[in-house]
């Protein structure tokens, strides 16, 4: 299913996987996260930390009229305040999808599937 965006030009389709790269590049600049989970544990694995080349497995994308509702799974670092991770993340997302795709962002749910305990925080 592909995103659906209607101009005085024409219409442009934008693959869901570009749109999860552009969140998941998102949450990657996000402090405190430490990478994406994937959305469906049981299938793909407890807590498993996704490659970038697989951000698509741990967003989900839905057009709610003419703006899109997204899902993110992250996990977050042991010590980091969850709350801010989240707000921050929220607003980079719907920042990044408003710059690059010119369309509205509705919802931006965040789901913390996980932490992990970073060895290398001072």
């Amino acid at each position: 299913m592909a995103i659906t965006i209607n101009t005085k030009h024409g219409q442009i389709d934008i693959s869901n996987s570009t749109v999860a790269s552009i969140v998941g590049g998102a949450a990657s600049d996000i402090y405190g996260i430490v990478g994406m989970a994937s959305k469906n544990q049981l299938k793909d694995g407890m807590n498993t930390i996704l490659k970038r080349e697989d951000f698509s497995r741990g967003v989900v994308i839905h057009q709610e009229n003419d703006k899109l509702a997204v899902d993110v799974y992250i996990i977050v670092g042991y010590g980091i305040k969850i709350s801010e991770v989240a707000k921050n993340l929220k607003e980079k997302v719907k920042y990044n999808l408003e710059t690059m795709l010119g369309t509205p962002a509705g919802t931006v749910n965040v789901y913390v599937q996980g932490i992990k305990v970073l060895d290398d925080i001072k």
